[in-house]
């Protein structure tokens, strides 16, 4: 489990496939530093880009820990798949601070940049996210975007989708990658835990309660 609060940006410095075929997965080599892999060992987790990963081999010393990304995962992700910098969060631990939401790091879709524009002291991050997506979508709800924790601000249904509008403040645009973002570009999106519950609770109606 994760919160959505980045704690670093690393960078996915080489992907190696796994095998020749479109079954086969990729292997990421990611460079961090010391001291955030200080606490990290072989088959921990660490969220990249908001997708839950198994750390598979770990050098501490040069900051360096590989992940092996299926083939599922990378079709139904993005930034996954080339060198880049990338929004980093090692799992929750229980004595943890719950800063963000409920994160489980399993990207529910892919959704589009519409537009990131400066506003005062902040950015407004405008995001379509697919139409199946748009039920869980609400005003002043959570929404996971790259990993990162955030409160939306306006939701727009559209035919092609939901428009959601968020307000980044200066640290989170400064900490994280989502002030590199531009228009076009796409993004991983992970929905409220809680909504997903109250729509399997909603569809399967009132039941009586067990003996």
């Amino acid at each position: 489990m994760f919160t959505g609060i980045i704690t670093h940006i690393g960078r996915i410095t080489h992907v190696a496939p796994l095998g020749d075929g479109p079954q086969h997965g990729v292997r990421l080599t990611v460079l961090a530093t010391p001291d955030y892999l200080a606490d990290v060992g072989l088959g921990d987790s660490i969220a990249i880009q908001g997708a839950c990963m198994t750390v598979t081999t770990l050098d501490g010393g040069q900051g360096v820990f590989t992940v092996d990304v299926s083939a599922e995962s990378l079709a139904r992700t993005v930034g996954l798949d080339a060198p880049g910098t990338v929004n980093l969060e090692k799992a929750l631990r229980a004595t943890d601070r719950l800063g963000g939401h409920i994160v489980s790091g399993h990207v529910d879709g892919v959704g589009t940049v519409l537009e990131l524009t400066p506003v005062g002291e902040s950015w407004r991050l405008e995001v379509l996210a697919p139409r199946p997506l748009a039920r869980y979508l609400a005003y002043k709800g959570s929404l996971t975007v790259n990993g990162v924790s955030l409160t939306v601000n306006q939701v727009h249904d559209r035919p092609d989708g939901c428009a959601v509008s968020i307000n980044l403040i200066p640290h989170t645009v400064q900490h994280t990658t989502l002030g590199a973002l531009s228009a076009g570009r796409r993004v991983n999106l992970e929905v409220d835990m809680i909504a997903r519950y109250v729509e399997r609770m909603l569809a399967l109606g009132v039941q009586d309660t067990p003996a």
